[in-house]
C-alpha cells in the first residue's frame, strides 16, 4: 500500500506540474524578421525564403506557449500558405498552394503578409498570440516554356523590280514568356532554300539579288524565330512578295532602329532618307513625323526635381505645399500609397481605389484666399462600371460628426469637378461653387498636367499649358460656420459623419505625381508651361540651309513636327535634317517608336493622290553613366562645452566635402577608370541618429545669409535640417559647411551623431550616408612640469594614477596612527586646499570662455587644440589622516601651478620660467610641514 500511495503521488505531482505549465500565462508574442524575400520558379510549390521562416518566442521552454503552431498569410489572391515544420525551434516554409502553382506570364511577383501564431497557453490554444505583420516579396522566376509566335499569320510586301532592299518587310514574333531572356526574340531564319531574300535578327527581309518581274512575279518564303533561350517557333509563317513592273513610292534609305548616347546633343535620325515618288509631277508633299513617349514617365523625359525644385527653377511664387512629397521622416503620410516602380525616374503615386492618404494639420494649406493654386499631374481612364461614382483627387471635409465638403477635386463620368464651398464667415450671398470640365484628356489613360487658378468667383483649367473655362457652372449657399475641424486627403474624400466609425469614401483610380496647393497666389502661364514642359523631343538642324518653299511646326511638347514642301527634293533635304535631342544630363533610357506619314498632293486635287506607306521606327536611349556622389571628410568633432553653448556654436561640416565620379567610356563601354563630374543636387538631408534634437537645450540651424545667391532653400525641425532646391555641388558644399550646431548644456552631452545624405534627380541618384559624431571635449589639468613649447598638439584624456595613491598609503601605514592635534591641522590644510583648488579651476574656466568667445565662427587651428585641455591627475587625500596631509603639499600645489602657467601660456611663452618661479616661493612659503612623500614624472602619464 505504501508503494502505491507514493505512486500516485508521484503522478500527481507530475500531473499538476504540467497542468501549471500548461496553464502559464502566455505573456510573449512570437518574433519573426520584419521583411523577407523570396524566389520560387513557376510550376513549383517551394518558396526560397531570405532569411529563413522562423518564429522566436520568449515563452520558450513553456508548453504551447512557447511553441509555434501556425504561420498565417494575408493579402488579396495570394498563391501561398506557410506551414509549420518545427513548432518548437519555430520554423517554417512557404509553398504554393495545392493545385495553384505560380505562373509568371500571370503574376511576376507577389507582395503580402505573414504573422506567426503561438500556440497559447494550453491545449485548446487559449491565449494565442500573434507576431507583428512582416512583410514578404516574392518573385516569380521564368521558365522557357513557350515557343515564338508570329504576330501576322501571312505577311505580305512588294516590290519594284530591278531594285535592292535595305528591308522589303518586317516580320516580327513574340514570346509569351515573362523574362527577358526568353520573351525575347533574338533571331529568324529563312526556312526556304535557294531564295533571293536575307532577314537580319530584328526580322527584316531584303533581296540579295535584283529581282526581275518577266522572270518571276512571286516569291512565297517560310520564316521561323528563336527567342533568347534558343527555342524555335513551333510553326513558321509564310511571307508572300510581289514582284511589280512599276514604280512604288515610299522611304528609302532609313534604319529601323537609331541609338542616342545621352549628352550628345542633337542627333539626325534619318541622315541618307528620300522619297521615292516615281518621278509624277506633284504639286506639295505633307510629312508628319511623330515621337511616341507617352510610355516615358510623365508623358516624355521631364525635370524629375522634387516639385518645389521644380517651382523654383521656373520662377513660381513660394508658399506651395507639396501634399504628395517622398516618404520621408517629416513627410510619413505618403509611406503607406503605392509607388508605381517601373518608373526609372519619376515619384507616381498610383491609386488603385483602395489607397487614400490623411494629410497631417501642420501640412495642411491655411488662408485659401479669394486667390489660390491647385496642381497636379494625372493619368486617368474610365473604369468599367464605375462611372457613376466619384473619383476623389483632393477633399477637405469635415473631420468629425458631419460630412461637409469644403473644397474638393474629382472626377465623375469623365468629367473634372472643382467644388469650392465657403461659410457664412467669410460671406453670405449666392455665389459659384461647382465647376465642371468635359474633355478627353481626363480620360485618355495620358499623363497631363492640370493646373486650377482661382480668383473667386471665377476658376480657371490648364491643361498641358491650354486654357479651359468651365462648361457648367452650379451656384450655392454658403455653408454654416462650425467648430469642426477639417480634414484633407489624397485619393479619397474623408467621411467623418459614417454612424458606424470615420472612412475614406470616393476613391480615386489612376496615377498622381506633384499635387501642390499654393495660397494667396495664382501660377503664370509662363511658369505653367516651364512646370510641364518636355526636356526631349524632334528638332531640325541647320534651319538656314532649308528651301524656302518649305514651311513647318512643332507641337508644344516638340513631339510631332510637319514638314510641307512644294518641291520632293526640298523636302528629302529637310528631312534629313531632322533630328532628336534630350537636353537632360542624365535622361531616362529606354525605347521611344517612330512613326512618319506622308501625304502627297498633285494639281488639281485635293486629296492625296499617292499612296507612300507609314514608316515605323525606334530611337533607343541608352542608359547614362550612373553618378557615385561621396561625401567625405572627419568622421568626429570634438570640441570643448565652452565652444558648444557660445554663439553661434560649432561648425560640424565645416571640412566636408562632396565629389561625384562615373565610370570612363560610358556606361556601355568598357570601364578603365573613373572620372570626376560636376553636376547638380537637389537636396540634402542632415538627421539626427537618435533622440531628437531638445529645442530647451540645442539646436541645429543655418543662417538665412548662408542661402543668399543660391537656389537654395532650408527647412528644419527637432528631427533635423532639409536644404532643397537644384543648384551645384559647390554651393551644396558652402552651405552645408555653415550649418551650425549648438547646445548650451553642453556639459551633459553625450554623443550626438548626424546623418548627412544628398540627392540628384529626388532621389535617383543618392550619396553614401555621411556619419558624423560630436562630442565634447572635457578639460582636466596638466602633469608637472609640463613642457607646452614641445608637447603634441592632440587630445588628452583624464587619467587616474593608483601608483602615486599607494605610494602615500604607503607611508603613511608605515609611521603609524596620527595624534588628534595633528588631525585637526590637517583638516585645517585639506579645507585650505580644497578652496586654492576651486578658485584655480573658475579662473581657467573663465580663461578658456574668454577665449572662445574671441574665436570667429567656431574656427581655430588644429594645432592649438591640445591647448583645450589637460592632464588630471586624481588623488584622494581622505583615504587616511595622514595621507591626507602628506598630500595637501607640494605634488598638489605644483599641479595648479601648471594649469595656471598653461593658461598663460597662450598669451605669453616667454614669461614662463619667471612665473614659474614666483609660484615655487609662493608654495614653500605657504607649506607648514613637509613629508617624505616624493612626486616623480615617472607616476605620470601623457
Amino acid at each position: 500500500m505504501a508503494k502505491v500511495a507514493v505512486f500516485f503521488l508521484l503522478f500527481w505531482l507530475v500531473c499538476g506540474t504540467r497542468r501549471v505549465l500548461a496553464g502559464k500565462v502566455n505573456k510573449h508574442k512570437p518574433w519573426i524578421e520584419a521583411s523577407y524575400h523570396g524566389v520560387i520558379t513557376e510550376n513549383t510549390d517551394v518558396v526560397l525564403l531570405d532569411p529563413p521562416l522562423v518564429a522566436l518566442d520568449k515563452d520558450a521552454p513553456v508548453p504551447y506557449a512557447g511553441e509555434i503552431c501556425a504561420f498565417k498569410i494575408s493579402g488579396q489572391d495570394v498563391p501561398f500558405e506557410a506551414t509549420v515544420l518545427n513548432g518548437t525551434s519555430g520554423e517554417g516554409v512557404l509553398r504554393a498552394r495545392a493545385g495553384g502553382g505560380v505562373d509568371c506570364e500571370s503574376q511576376k511577383e507577389y507582395t503580402f503578409i505573414v504573422q506567426a501564431y503561438d500556440c497559447g497557453s494550453g491545449p485548446a490554444g487559449d491565449d494565442r498570440k500573434k507576431s507583428h505583420k512582416a512583410v514578404v516579396h516574392v518573385q516569380v522566376d521564368d521558365v522557357n516554356e513557350f515557343w515564338p509566335i508570329f504576330r501576322e499569320p501571312l505577311y505580305k510586301a512588294s516590290v519594284v523590280e530591278g531594285k535592292i532592299y535595305d528591308s522589303i518587310l518586317q516580320v516580327e514574333a513574340w514570346d509569351q514568356d515573362c523574362s527577358p531572356q526568353y520573351s525575347q526574340i533574338c533571331n529568324y531564319e529563312i526556312v526556304t532554300p535557294d531564295t533571293p531574300f536575307a532577314i537580319d535578327r530584328n526580322g527584316n527581309i531584303r533581296n540579295t539579288e535584283q529581282l526581275s518581274y518577266d522572270k518571276r512575279q512571286s516569291y512565297d518564303i517560310a520564316v521561323t524565330a528563336f527567342d533568347c533561350g534558343q527555342k524555335m517557333a513551333k510553326d513558321n509563317v509564310a511571307v508572300h512578295i510581289h514582284v511589280e513592273p512599276v514604280c512604288k513610292a515610299g522611304w528609302q534609305g532609313w534604319t529601323k532602329r537609331v541609338d542616342y548616347e545621352p549628352g550628345t546633343g542633337s542627333k539626325p535620325l534619318f541622315p541618307k532618307m528620300r522619297l521615292e515618288t516615281c518621278g509624277g509631277p506633284f504639286s506639295g508633299v505633307k510629312v508628319t513625323v511623330e515621337l511616341q513617349t507617352s510610355h516615358i514617365g510623365k508623358g516624355c523625359d521631364r525635370e524629375t526635381y522634387s516639385e518645389k525644385s521644380l517651382q523654383k527653377l521656373c520662377g513660381a511664387a513660394s508658399g506651395s505645399t507639396d501634399l504628395l512629397p517622398a516618404p520621408s521622416p517629416s513627410a510619413n503620410w505618403t509611406r503607406s500609397l503605392l509607388t508605381d516602380s517601373s518608373r526609372d525616374s519619376d515619384l507616381i503615386y498610383r491609386f488603385d481605389g483602395r489607397q487614400a492618404a490623411n494629410v497631417p494639420d501642420r501640412v495642411v494649406p491655411q488662408n485659401l484666399t479669394e486667390q489660390f493654386t491647385v496642381a497636379t499631374w494625372m493619368k486617368h481612364g474610365p473604369s468599367p462600371g464605375l462611372r457613376a461614382e466619384k473619383e476623389t483627387l483632393l477633399c477637405n471635409s469635415d473631420k468629425t460628426e458631419m460630412n461637409r465638403h469644403h473644397y474638393s477635386l474629382y472626377i465623375h463620368n469623365c468629367r473634372l469637378v472643382f467644388l469650392l464651398r465657403r461659410d457664412f464667415s467669410q460671406l453670405d450671398t449666392f455665389r459659384p461653387a461647382e465647376f465642371h470640365w468635359k474633355l478627353e484628356q481626363i480620360c485618355d489613360k495620358e499623363w497631363h498636367y492640370y493646373v486650377i487658378n482661382v480668383e473667386s468667383p471665377a476658376v480657371t483649367l490648364f491643361v498641358d499649358g491650354v486654357t479651359y473655362e468651365p462648361y457648367l457652372v452650379t451656384d450655392d449657399w454658403p455653408i454654416q460656420a462650425s467648430k469642426i475641424d477639417t480634414q484633407l486627403t489624397v485619393g479619397a474624400c474623408w467621411q467623418g459623419g459614417e454612424v458606424s466609425k470615420p472612412r475614406f469614401a470616393q476613391y480615386f483610380r489612376g496615377g498622381l505625381s506633384g499635387l501642390t496647393v499654393r495660397p494667396g497666389r495664382i501660377e503664370s502661364q509662363k511658369v505653367i508651361s516651364c512646370l510641364q514642359a518636355c526636356k526631349e523631343g524632334l528638332d531640325i538642324n541647320s534651319l538656314e540651309s532649308l528651301a524656302k518653299d518649305i514651311k513647318f511646326h512643332f507641337n508644344p511638347a516638340q513631339s510631332l513636327l510637319v514638314v510641307e514642301g512644294e518641291d520632293v527634293d526640298s523636302v528629302n533635304a529637310a528631312m534629313t535634317k531632322v533630328s532628336y535631342i534630350n537636353s537632360r544630363q542624365f535622361p531616362t533610357p529606354g525605347l521611344r517608336r517612330l512613326r512618319i506619314g506622308t501625304a502627297v498632293s498633285c494639281f488639281g486635287e485635293d486629296e492625296a493622290c499617292l499612296s507612300v506607306p507609314d514608316v515605323r521606327a525606334a530611337l533607343t536611349v541608352h542608359p547614362p553613366s550612373e553618378p557615385r556622389i561621396t561625401i567625405g571628410g572627419p568622421r568626429r568633432l570634438l570640441r570643448a562645452a565652452a565652444d558648444f553653448g557660445a554663439p553661434p556654436g560649432v561648425a560640424p561640416f565645416r571640412e566636408l566635402s562632396i565629389t561625384s565620379t562615373v565610370a570612363k567610356g560610358g556606361a556601355g563601354a568598357r570601364r578603365t577608370g573613373v572620372m570626376e563630374v560636376m553636376h547638380n543636387l537637389d537636396y540634402c538631408d542632415i538627421l539626427v541618429i537618435g533622440d531628437e534634437l531638445n529645442p530647451q537645450r540645442e539646436s541645429l540651424s543655418i543662417h538665412h545669409a548662408a542661402l543668399v545667391g543660391k537656389h537654395l532653400d532650408a527647412a528644419n525641425s527637432t528631427t533635423g535640417i532639409s536644404i532643397y532646391g537644384v543648384d551645384s555641388m559647390a554651393h551644396y558644399e558652402q552651405t552645408l559647411r555653415q550649418v551650425r550646431y549648438r547646445n548650451w548644456r553642453a556639459a551633459t552631452l553625450s554623443d550626438r551623431k548626424f546623418r548627412l545624405t544628398c540627392s540628384e534627380l529626388n532621389g535617383r541618384y543618392t550619396s553614401n550616408e555621411f556619419i558624423l559624431e560630436v562630442s565634447v571635449l572635457h578639460r582636466a589639468r596638466p602633469a608637472e612640469h609640463v613642457n607646452h613649447a614641445v608637447a603634441q598638439a592632440q587630445y588628452s584624456r583624464a587619467v587616474h594614477h593608483p601608483l602615486l595613491i599607494r605610494t602615500s598609503n604607503s607611508r603613511i601605514s608605515a609611521t603609524g596612527t596620527a595624534p588628534p592635534a595633528a588631525t585637526v591641522v590637517i583638516v585645517v590644510c585639506i579645507a585650505a586646499l580644497v578652496v586654492i583648488v576651486v578658485i584655480g579651476v573658475y579662473r581657467i574656466h573663465a580663461t578658456h570662455q574668454e577665449g572662445s568667445r574671441e574665436e570667429e565662427d567656431g574656427a581655430r587651428e588644429p594645432e592649438m587644440e591640445w591647448d583645450k585641455s589637460a592632464l588630471n591627475i586624481t588623488v584622494n587625500p581622505m583615504d587616511n589622516v595622514r595621507g591626507a596631509h602628506a598630500l595637501s603639499e607640494d605634488p598638489r600645489r605644483e599641479e595648479d601651478k601648471n594649469v595656471g602657467r598653461m593658461t598663460n601660456a597662450e598669451s605669453d611663452n616667454g614669461d614662463d620660467e619667471d612665473e614659474e618661479e614666483e609660484e615655487e616661493k609662493e608654495g614653500q612659503e605657504e607649506m607648514a610641514e613637509k613629508t617624505e612623500l616624493k612626486w616623480h614624472r615617472s607616476c605620470t602619464t601623457y
